[in-house]
């Protein structure tokens, strides 16, 4: 091992992602985390070092929406917009659209790997396969049904790039879904009228995750639960949840907390400014809007975190669990831990006792 690359650091407090311990000193070696040691005299660098975060939708940074812009400079600006929040992987998001744009952000990318891009898990497709009557923000004109030849020519073209994609499972034909989940796709329902019945039943058979908790899909009534009743109810499935303070009240995403515990993760859903292209995006106070409809947040990760905390009510390890450990137990890759261990990649941030970001460290 070349010990060239050695940094120690010190904070008065360690999450792991699984316990918690205090006044430690870390030794880094070439990315990775060599050992830790507890109870060492401060002062200290950081106030907190916890695993770094993980925002599994997010659709453009710097005035780069990757819908108009779909090339590799606009997945570094998501990194760079990812970073100052406090993540080190994102998945990059493109909105219910025609299938040129689809095709491009694909490529976009693959050009971002080719270039060494660090960070980016792949593409997350959210639509086309979505209900007309639970679009929100989605142009109706661009959505489809879900066939099977449409996922295989999907496939085909990108089944390399794409890790996610949000569709209505009551949209798609039978067979759409074991069909990309074959192709190791993570398939998340969302934009969807389903029943509680055939939610749970879509749950039960391979849809694992669902899409921005209460926003765009059947909501739960007491005589007809819906979907966000069947996400609640269900044993196993997760779901993101915005953390903005427009998307969800603060005890709307409080309560679903207590009901789901480790199956609710969070996302920023971030736009950006753009004045061209099918979806336009204007800065509304502290969110964006798209012809007058919600239409997407301005938060980075470490924000949602805060809210969380501070307006939600969750405790710092809750939040930071749903901002880091849990989006990598979906997405399930070998470079994802969101925990912090001797002889791993050091994947973490360090923060002070406000959560704000001080610095975050990428790993090898």
């Amino acid at each position: 091992m070349n010990n060239n690359d050695r940094k120690t650091l010190s904070a008065r407090r360690l999450f792991t992602g699984n316990d918690w311990r205090t006044n430690v000193v870390l030794e880094v070696v070439n990315g990775q985390l060599e050992s830790f040691h507890c109870d060492q005299p401060g002062p200290h660098e950081f106030d907190l070092i916890a695993p770094s975060f993980i925002d599994l939708q997010l659709y453009g940074a710097e005035g780069r929406l990757l819908s108009v812009f779909p090339d590799a400079a606009t997945i570094h600006a998501m990194k760079r917009f990812c970073e100052a929040g406090g993540a080190t992987h994102f998945q990059p998001t493109v909105a219910t659209n025609s299938p040129e744009v689809m095709s491009a952000c694909i490529n976009a990318v693959r050009s971002y790997w080719q270039e060494g891009g660090e960070g980016c898990i792949g593409l997350h497709l959210e639509g086309p396969w979505i209900h007309p009557q639970k679009k929100g923000a989605h142009l109706e004109a661009f959505i489809q049904r879900g066939t099977l030849v449409a996922a295989a020519d999907l496939l085909k073209e990108g089944g390399d790039v794409i890790s996610m994609i949000t569709l209505a499972p009551e949209c798609c034909d039978e067979g759409v879904i074991d069909l990309l989940r074959a192709a190791g796709i993570i398939v998340s329902a969302g934009h969807s009228n389903a029943s509680y019945e055939d939610a749970t039943n879509a749950f039960n058979t391979g849809v694992s995750t669902a899409t921005h908790l209460y926003n765009a899909m059947s909501s739960l009534q007491h005589r007809s639960p819906g979907m966000v009743g069947a996400i609640m109810d269900h044993a196993s499935v997760c779901c993101s949840i915005i953390p903005d303070g427009h998307h969800v009240d603060a005890a709307a995403i409080r309560i679903a907390q207590k009901v789901m515990g480790e199956r609710l993760f969070m996302i920023t859903d971030a736009v950006t400014d753009t004045d061209t292209g099918p979806y336009q995006h204007q800065k509304s106070g502290d969110k964006y809007v798209s012809a007058g409809t919600l239409s997407g947040s301005k938060i980075n990760m470490v924000e949602g975190v805060r809210y969380l905390v501070n307006q939600a009510g969750i405790g710092v390890e809750d939040a930071l669990r749903m901002a880091s450990l849990y989006p990598a137990r979906i997405m399930n890759r070998k470079n994802l831990s969101g925990t912090i261990e001797a002889g791993q990649p050091f994947q973490a941030v360090g923060l002070d006792d406000q959560l704000f970001v001080k610095r975050v460290y990428r790993g090898s």
